[in-house]
């Protein structure tokens, strides 16, 4: 099949879709499909340069191809009419198209001309349809949805969730759309790096549990409850240390002031803040941590609690993020509620059982062996783009 993923970007400054998409495509490729991403240059809305790549030229990379295209006009919405232009010319070469990001302008347009040509199409809304995020910009959004949105959603093979609680909270505008749920996977290292060196590098000592937060930081992450909950354990004599790991290039403000939220409180002299971490930085904190924590307010999945269980590390998530039942069901860490005393017990109950961490860490990777490997997501997904490529062209 020749399969064509539209995104609006893939820089990794944007964080978990951008990788994801690149893993997908290998792992369909894998599979002998044809596979396409078309998306722009964009590199963040910071002033960042756009990314050095050749455009509306073909780019190998792991068995598919991308084409990237300038991202102009509206630079800061990813928007670019090269890339519509020759999705309009092109598109009738491709047997079905998977379209990631609802709410984006350049792939409301993709939609729109895929609907248009008689291309099928599935949506994935990156979880813009969760009413939690509808309600930023509600009235913007209420007039988006229903003039633009809602005949994508309705013309749509189908729309692709990736949990079942996703599917169930996402609000469609009346569509009546056909709910897709297939999880995200993670890459299953086959042998662990000699990861000691993250030691020195970072300053972090050996003989401390370290407890992890490695994610875009931003407000819906529940940093704003887990740093005083952190706080609270130290007070009470636990012995820790805290890694912050991560970024956000579009709103360096809000990244700077938790770091210095954590450098000014009793947590200083007990936590490191790294930054973005990418190839075996990243591979070694996963490996050293004792335990990975993420209580989000909200999570349309939650990619990186599934990076962390495929290293055998326990997580501490909150029951919003929405993978929160299959690592209760299999053991594979602590959940919490949006509630810094609960997460400070789970916490509690993490460190003080170390061979409880240790099993809950070897159900997690059982966990993401079983569920959340690329090939038998990639395999499920081939047979929905068959099945929708079946469907009489409109």
């Amino acid at each position: 099949m020749k399969i064509l993923q539209i995104i609006p970007a893939i820089s990794l400054v944007y964080g978990g879709p951008s990788q994801v998409i690149l893993d997908l495509c290998e792992a369909l490729a894998k599979q002998g499909q044809d596979v396409t991403i078309i998306t722009t240059n964009a590199n963040g809305d910071q002033g960042q340069p756009p990314l050095d790549v050749p455009l509306q030229s073909v780019v190998q990379r792991d068995g598919y191809q991308i084409i990237y295209f300038n991202c102009s006009p509206f630079r800061r919405y990813k928007f670019s009419l090269d890339l519509l232009r020759w999705l309009w010319v092109h598109g009738d070469d491709y047997d079905v198209a998977h379209i990631h990001a609802l709410f984006s302008p350049v792939t409301t347009m993709a939609a729109s001309i895929c609907r248009w040509k008689g291309l099928p199409y599935i949506l994935r809304p990156l979880g813009t349809l969760d009413p939690k995020d509808l309600r930023k910009k509600q009235g913007l959004k209420y007039i988006y949805g229903n003039l633009l949105e809602k005949p994508n959603l309705r013309g749509s093979v189908g729309v692709h969730f990736t949990s079942g609680q996703e599917a169930d909270v996402s609000d469609d505008f009346g569509a009546n759309i056909n709910r897709l749920v297939v999880p995200l996977g993670v890459k299953i290292i086959d042998r662990p790096i000699d990861d000691n060196f993250i030691y020195g590098k970072y300053g972090i000592p050996s003989d401390k549990p370290l407890l992890l937060f490695m994610s875009r930081i931003e407000p819906k992450k529940g940093l704003n409850f887990l740093i005083p909950a952190l706080e609270r354990l130290l007070n009470q004599g636990y012995d820790f240390h805290f890694v912050l790991a991560g970024a956000n290039p579009q709103d360096r403000e809000y990244e700077r002031s938790i770091a210095q939220r954590v450098t000014s409180s009793s947590l200083s002299a007990h936590s490191t803040v790294t930054g973005f971490v990418t190839g075996d930085d990243k591979v070694a904190l996963l490996q050293k941590a004792d335990l990975f924590l993420l209580p989000s307010f909200y999570e349309n999945f939650g990619i990186a609690v599934v990076e962390a269980i495929a290293f055998n590390t326990p997580v501490i998530i909150s029951d919003q993020v929405y993978i929160y039942q299959e690592i209760q069901k299999a053991r594979a860490g602590w959940v919490c509620r949006l509630d810094e005393d609960d997460l400070l017990q789970k916490l509690i109950l993490a460190l003080e059982d170390k061979q409880e961490r240790h099993t809950r860490g070897i159900n997690g990777f059982n966990l993401a062996q079983q569920k959340y490997s690329w090939s038998a997501i990639a395999l499920k997904l081939i047979e929905i783009y068959k099945s929708g490529a079946n469907i009489t062209r409109r």
